[in-house]
């Protein structure tokens, strides 16, 4: 019985260990990620594909990397070409290159974007804004921007692909954003005080010309008159219903039209 009892017990440790040992054997990759396998610490120079692979059992272990676009968040502090403290938040878009899996396994430990991407990007901040006045920072945005993915990506080269940047946020002390806030509306009155005069200006000269215009016709219609009398009665004559007798006076007398006859 007692010899049962221990065959049983053997066939079951047996049967566990078999369980772990093909378990073990098997890996499985995520979709939209790529497979390392390390191997007592050696990593395997090949990246696996997404979906079920094997492995040696129970001596390797298997690192996923995402390879699909990510998005985190980036906070910098830093100083304006007029020595003023500005705070910017941003938001990076970034992508693993499928070819840079090993070398951002073996090279950057953890995650990709706090060893290597993170520290670059804060570095190009801090480069872009030095350039600019605490005004021009917070006009120009896009500008920022473009300058800030720029450098960034010059930084990081290939190990990760850096898709965009997208500024959320940039504050300046309480005192500054009132003083450039101000500013910026005595411009916007300045350039709409421009605006109402200019247009006043064009009225007034449209207005002159089209009283020369008008002056100048007149001239021109009493002069064809002076020399052609006769083109006051020719255009009566041409406007006549031929209703009633029409007298029309001249200078030497005068004429009845006739009446209509029917």
């Amino acid at each position: 019985m007692r010899d049962l009892s221990n065959k049983t017990l053997i066939f079951a440790l047996v049967a566990f260990f078999a369980v772990i040992f093909i378990y073990s054997s098997f890996y499985v990759v995520d979709p939209g990620n790529r497979g390392i396998v390390v191997t007592l610490g050696k990593t395997d120079p090949l990246a696996k594909p997404e979906g079920v692979g094997y492995k040696t059992p129970m001596i390797s272990k298997l690192y996923q990397v995402s390879v699909r676009q990510q998005s985190e968040g980036v906070k910098a502090e830093c100083y304006s070409s007029d020595l003023q403290q500005v705070n910017i938040n941003l938001k990076v878009l970034y992508r693993v290159p499928e070819n840079k899996v090993i070398t951002i396994f073996t090279q950057y430990a953890g995650n990709p974007f706090d060893s290597l991407v993170a520290p670059r990007v804060q570095e190009a901040i801090k480069e872009a804004t030095a350039l600019e006045s605490a005004e021009g920072i917070v006009k120009g945005r896009e500008r920022i921007k473009l300058k800030v993915l720029e450098a960034a990506q010059k930084k990081i080269q290939d190990l990760v692909s850096i898709e965009d940047v997208v500024i959320e946020n940039v504050s300046l002390s309480p005192e500054l954003e009132k003083a450039i806030e101000e500013k910026m509306v005595q411009e916007q009155e300045a350039a709409k005080s421009k605006f109402l005069k200019d247009k006043a200006k064009v009225e007034a000269e449209t207005a002159e010309i089209r009283a020369a215009g008008e002056a100048r016709a007149i001239d021109i219609r009493g002069e064809a008159i002076r020399k052609n009398p006769g083109i006051i009665e020719l255009q009566m004559i041409e406007k006549w219903n031929g209703v009633s007798p029409l007298v029309v006076g001249q200078t030497n007398g005068s004429f009845v039209l006739p009446l209509n006859k029917k």
